[in-house]
């Protein structure tokens, strides 16, 4: 499935930006539509596959938190380089010397896309998984994986704080322009850099969520994570009327944001393995594909649903001086952040690991398990 993604997933990647004409048209807006839709379908069917490899290459629970980590770490460069388009197409069109910055830009989002595409066929090359993952073709029909996927009592407490976390997300993510044009009178060139302060500063928090989950239950850090974040979208409600100035009123919610960003990035890859990899030991069959597919389309509700919220919200005022719709997605994002907190506490993580390591064993002690094979070679 990677093999066949890759290739398609760069191509329309380009494709997006090189659109028929280079004025406003319908063409454009079909091209749009069409490249768009193939882009996330490719990307779709490159990465879904790629997730479900993680329960097999993070067999122990060790394993998944440290894989998750890189995950996400990987995830955080990939935003940052693809962050220097700009910057590249400032020096091409310095190089070139070409007549429209338009070019430039295009031709950056070329060398982008293309290095991108190099990295997607790197995991292609480098992981065996003949001899790396013991994966099975699933012989049972769609629709009932699916409805045995979503039975799962723990991965539908799992969605659902996916959901919230990626519908808060989005919402700050569509808002922010708002947050300092409106909110804070300041100028939107700020956006990039605030992002920039709020991802790196998650990274200096990487090491201390890989020790603390050794300590405390995944499951309260998740919880914590999501409540915090729940105060942060009630801290923009009151952005423009906190006594000290707006800079400081802007920072100090990506600096307070970083946290359970850091958190949210690195503990549901490896919940998630979690609950694939138990499923798999109980039923006998390796649905992992499954999961990541019902939770990539929970993270594309939750993004969706999150840009609609704030637009429907800003009929309320999303101007200067008439800016309620822009305050009330921060008591919207409030509530969902912190139902999904307390919610995430009946998330039974003790018996997953529990049943995990009993099902292993038994597995081990039986004729041509683990054990005879290693004994065997």
């Amino acid at each position: 499935f990677m093999r066949v993604g890759w290739i398609p997933a760069t191509v329309f990647c380009i494709a997006i930006f090189i659109p028929p004409s280079m004025d406003e048209s319908r063409a454009n807006i079909i091209w749009l539509l069409v490249t768009l839709t193939l882009f996330y379908l490719s990307l779709t069917i490159y990465f879904i596959p790629y997730n479900a490899l993680m329960p097999e290459l993070a067999p122990s629970e060790r394993d998944k938190v440290k894989l998750s980590t890189w995950l996400s770490l990987a995830y955080v460069m990939g935003m940052i380089i693809a962050a220097q388009a700009p910057l590249l197409a400032s020096w091409i069109e310095d190089l070139l010397d070409l007549e429209y910055r338009i070019r430039s830009f295009q031709i950056s989002i070329v060398i982008l896309a293309l290095v991108a595409g190099i990295f997607l066929l790197f995991p292609i090359i480098g992981i065996d998984e003949k001899t790396c993952c013991e994966g099975k073709p699933a012989d049972v029909p769609f629709r009932k994986s699916l409805g045995q996927t979503l039975k799962n009592y723990n991965f539908r407490l799992f969605l659902f704080a996916d959901f919230s976390y990626f519908l808060a997300i989005s919402i700050i993510a569509t808002g922010m322009l708002y947050y300092l044009k409106v909110l804070l009178g300041l100028k939107e060139a700020h956006g990039s850099t605030i992002f920039g302060v709020m991802i790196l500063t998650s990274l200096l928090f990487y090491p201390l969520v890989l020790h603390l989950s050794r300590r405390i239950q995944k499951k309260f850090l998740v919880s914590f994570a999501l409540v915090l974040l729940g105060v942060i979208f009630l801290f923009i409600f009151f952005l423009g009327r906190l006594p000290m100035p707006p800079k400081t009123q802007i920072y100090l919610f990506a600096l307070l944001a970083s946290v359970p960003v850091a958190i949210l990035g690195i503990i549901p890859y490896a919940i998630i393995a979690e609950i694939a990899q138990l499923d798999g030991l109980k039923t006998g069959l390796r649905k992992e594909g499954m999961y990541f597919a019902v939770r990539n389309f929970f993270y594309k509700l939750g993004m969706t649903v999150g840009i609609m919220i704030f637009t429907i919200m800003t009929l309320w005022g999303k101007d200067p001086g008439d800016d309620l719709g822009i305050r009330l997605n921060g008591l919207v994002g409030f509530v969902f952040c912190i139902i999904a907190g307390l919610t995430f506490l009946l998330f039974k993580e003790k018996e997953i690991q529990a049943e995990i390591r009993k099902l292993i064993n038994t597995s081990d002690r039986k004729p041509g398990g683990i054990n005879d094979q290693k004994d065997s070679q």
